[in-house]
């Protein structure tokens, strides 16, 4: 028998989106399952929508971001495997199936995800090779980018007890942070089929609304992570190297659009990792 799986979907103001992914929650194959909708004060008809189905646990609360909403469903949580759905994404019809009986086939792994198909206002879209998902030790492979999906995650309730919630400061990249403290000491278990799918390039997205300025939640990121006596020498000479660059990046970037003192500022902070970066 499969383990009872928790779905955590945060929103916003996407009530006509909503029922899309809480659908595809409500007709999983895999039916032994608790959804909580987390509402982050949106102020149009989600209520009304969720209260329309039977059975859903309706959390609201007010508006705090992606990272408040999704810790405010995992310490409601009833059971160990949570998964998390973006109100915008849906699951495949075996999504729970699949990845619950690969979770309980590797005891050992604490989180898993799948790999996923993208669309762009309704078409597909091809992804590109540095967008591939990988299993195992991928903490070199999430420095760069955010190298897993939300959507296609399962995590047991353990992990949280051992690195943290998401952090609550990030308006975005709290996922980017999460899978750099969650990767940096656990391995990842990687399932080689899309079982969940997204359609994007909607400006309500956290992405689109901050596409000009993610590194720099990503540069602190990274500098949150060289503060943390947990990771190894080999880890800390990646990060600092990764910080180097996007300092550079991100600093060369501001002064192009005339952003010169915020430019400044982000050149000099790569300054005292330079040396370190390239030993």
């Amino acid at each position: 028998m499969l383990k009872a799986v928790t779905i955590i979907i945060p929103t916003y103001n996407r009530a006509a989106l909503l029922p899309k992914a809480v659908n595809s929650v409500l007709s999983q194959s895999h039916n032994n399952f608790e959804l909580i909708v987390v509402d982050d004060g949106s102020d149009d008809n989600t209520a009304e929508i969720i209260n329309g189905y039977d059975n859903i646990v309706y959390l609201w609360q007010e508006n705090g971001g992606p990272a408040s909403a999704r810790n405010q469903g995992i310490k409601t949580a009833q059971h160990d495997l949570i998964a998390f759905l973006d109100s915008d994404d849906w699951f495949a019809a075996d999504k729970l199936k699949i990845q619950t009986r690969a979770m309980m086939d590797n005891p050992d792994y604490l989180i898993s995800h799948t790999d996923e198909i993208w669309y762009r206002r309704g078409r597909l879209l091809n992804q590109k090779k540095r967008h591939r998902k990988f299993g195992g030790d991928i903490f070199a492979r999430c420095l760069p980018l955010c190298a897993v999906s939300m959507s296609t995650v399962m995590i047991r309730k353990k992990l949280f007890a051992k690195v943290g919630l998401f952090d609550e400061s990030y308006p975005c990249c709290e996922d980017y942070e999460f899978w750099l403290r969650a990767s940096a000491k656990h391995k990842f278990l990687k399932i080689d089929q899309p079982l969940t799918l997204k359609d994007g390039g909607r400006p309500d997205e956290v992405s689109f609304r901050y596409r000009t300025g993610m590194d720099k939640f990503r540069i602190q990121a990274l500098l949150k992570l060289l503060t943390d006596d947990n990771i190894n020498e080999e880890q800390r000479i990646l990060v600092q190297a990764e910080l180097v660059k996007k300092c550079r990046i991100y600093g060369n970037g501001c002064i192009k659009h005339g952003r010169a003192e915020e430019g400044r500022y982000f050149l000099e902070l790569a300054l005292p990792f330079i040396h370190k970066a390239e030993i």
